[in-house]
């Protein structure tokens, strides 16, 4: 019997007859042989990742749909709005409405803390009496009769106190009166009591400003929070007001003051007048210690104001610094007669006349050049003029002769420092265009201040003068100025003092005008000392060589380093073997 066995649905398949062996090959063995994708672990990891495919595209969608609806045209808002939240989450409203001063370096040297004020409704208070009483053992300075004088007014808002601590505040609030109540100020601060007195000023009780920079500038202080820089510094001003200070001592004077200037900017770098105040304490603008010498004190500056006669002098063209005047007789004109201090001296070169500090010689030289020229020079450097370009409100106008009043003989007198009275400010301001190169630069006391100058002089004019001067510190009255290494120039001045029209020969104004160095003049210094007084160490005399100029030496000692002016011992050295050869030729 036959068999008829189909494979047709098993056409892929090897068959194997019974007891047949099955060999197993290695390629038979694949991945695909040990597979788990069927297995219940794998099934759960495919359905748990996309499930998280899931949630992650509908969160993506929401964020998208939130985006368009804030930053889109779904809501509209405010930015105004917006920026006020932000502001009072990220910023807190400042307490102090007045901004701080500092000087040039940054150093606040004026600001204003938060305070509180007490203040009462009187038609709230009963029992005024016992109140007052209260009071008056909180705040024990003042009197009983004080409070029970406020407290008796009718009104619904009476200062009592003003400026009171926070103890005294919790003290008020405890007695638990109803009608006492607070109102949130601030108290103006100066940090360094009498040092930038005449400068800064002060307020009154209102915060508003009353004298120097706080009036002046009262609104920019007020409108905005930023800080006021000025020009002085800080380090440099007490220097000099500890100097000045101690010299006004030492020789009982009346007072005194001293400008330091920027000769290439017109800034100033120091200013101060003694006497002085506490501005934290004297409210009293009409005191004399509130008489701002340097910026309102007219006086007649006497030789320190040939500087300027010899600089016109050689500007004009009419006199040479090679030339000789005759100075060994006195002048006689019209009722005027002019004689020199230290004797007659004979034949003067321009150079000669600033040594000696000659009347004589300066008049000589005034009347080659004549009136007309004389007073246009001064009107040129501001001798007639308030400077109302700077920013203090305290400011004098000089005493200036009309053009009808200058005759002859006021010509005369001016050119050696009389018949004119002009302020410190204008005396330094005009010496440092005579010496910085002939650029006159109007003064400044704000930092970010840049105004331009305006030519006076040449540069030949200016370098010639700046060479005179230097022979007044080496040879002359300024003796006693010679810091060795710094090139001091300049000019000492004293002058019989002016008393309601009247001279006072017992009385005298001493000035010392003076810059360094002398190659390139950076800063220029003024001090003036009012009616100094004559001791055993000035062998009786009362004169600017023997008062301004040492004080002047130890100022310029002191700040030249602050300043960061190198000294040049080098150049000094050659100078002094310049001048030895030059004798020996001569």
């Amino acid at each position: 019997m036959g068999f008829n066995v189909s494979f047709s649905k098993r056409k892929n398949e090897k068959f194997y007859l019974p007891g047949q062996e099955i060999k197993i090959s290695r390629r038979a063995i694949t991945a695909k042989s040990y597979t788990t994708e069927n297995d219940n672990v794998s099934t759960c990891r495919g359905r748990t990742w996309f499930t998280l495919c899931c949630f992650a595209a509908i969160y993506l969608a929401l964020c998208i749909r939130v985006t368009y609806v804030c930053l889109g045209n779904g809501i509209n808002i405010d930015t105004a709005i917006s920026d006020q939240i932000a502001a009072d989450i990220f910023h807190f409203k400042n307490p102090v409405s007045r901004a701080d001063i500092t000087d040039r370096n940054g150093e606040i040297i004026a600001t204003s803390l938060p305070t509180v004020n007490l203040y009462a409704n009187t038609k709230q208070i009963r029992h005024a009496e016992e109140v007052a009483a209260k009071l008056n053992e909180i705040f024990p300075e003042e009197s009983y009769e004080y409070f029970l004088n406020r407290l008796n007014r009718k009104g619904a808002f009476i200062y009592i106190k003003r400026d009171i601590s926070p103890a005294q505040q919790a003290q008020v609030n405890n007695l638990g009166i109803p009608g006492l109540n607070f109102e949130n100020s601030e108290k103006r601060i100066y940090l360094h009591q009498n040092l930038f007195s005449h400068v800064l000023g002060l307020t009154d009780a209102d915060n508003i400003g009353t004298a120097g920079i706080e009036k002046s500038m009262n609104e920019r202080l007020t409108t905005s929070t930023k800080p006021l820089a000025l020009t002085l510094d800080l380090g440099v001003q007490n220097t000099i007001r500890e100097e000045l200070l101690a010299g006004v001592e030492q020789f009982k004077a009346a007072g005194g003051a001293a400008i330091l200037m920027d000769v290439k900017t017109g800034q100033v770098i120091a200013m101060t007048s003694i006497p002085d105040y506490d501005p934290n304490v004297n409210k009293n603008i009409n005191s004399p210690e509130h008489f701002n010498f340097a910026t309102k004190g007219i006086y007649e500056a006497g030789s320190v104001f040939k500087v300027f006669n010899t600089a016109l002098s050689l500007e004009s063209g009419k006199v040479k610094v090679t030339d000789r005047f005759d100075t060994s007789h006195p002048i006689h004109f019209h009722r005027l007669r002019v004689t020199d201090p230290h004797g007659s001296h004979g034949q003067l070169t321009p150079e000669d006349i600033l040594v000696e500090s000659s009347n004589i010689g300066s008049a000589l030289e005034i009347m080659r050049v004549g009136k007309k020229y004389q007073r246009k020079f001064l009107q040129k450097i501001n001798m007639d003029k308030v400077l109302t370009e700077f920013e203090l409100p305290e400011l004098a106008k000089p005493r200036f002769l009309s053009s009808k009043d200058w005759s002859e003989t006021s010509m005369i007198s001016i050119s050696y420092g009389y018949s004119i009275s002009p302020t410190p400010l204008h005396i330094i301001t005009a010496f440092s265009a005579i010496v910085n190169g002939g650029i006159y630069h109007q003064p400044t006391i704000l930092s970010n201040v840049r105004r331009e100058g305006k030519r006076i002089i040449s540069e030949k004019t200016s370098d010639s003068m700046r060479t005179l001067l230097r022979a007044v510190v080496t040879r002359g009255t300024g003796k006693n100025a010679n810091v060795e290494g710094y090139q001091v120039i300049g000019k000492t001045g004293t002058a019989d003092k002016n008393e309601n029209g009247h001279y006072n020969k017992s009385k005298s104004i001493s000035s010392f005008l003076s810059a360094f160095p002398q190659s390139n003049p950076q800063y220029a210094l003024l001090v003036v000392i009012d009616d100094p007084k004559a001791s055993k160490e000035t062998y009786g005399y009362t004169t600017a060589g023997w008062n301004a100029v040492p004080i002047s030496r130890k100022i310029i000692t002191s700040v030249a380093p602050q300043l960061n002016i190198k000294a040049d011992f080098d150049l000094e050295k050659q100078k002094s073997i310049v001048d030895a050869a030059y004798k020996i030729k001569k």
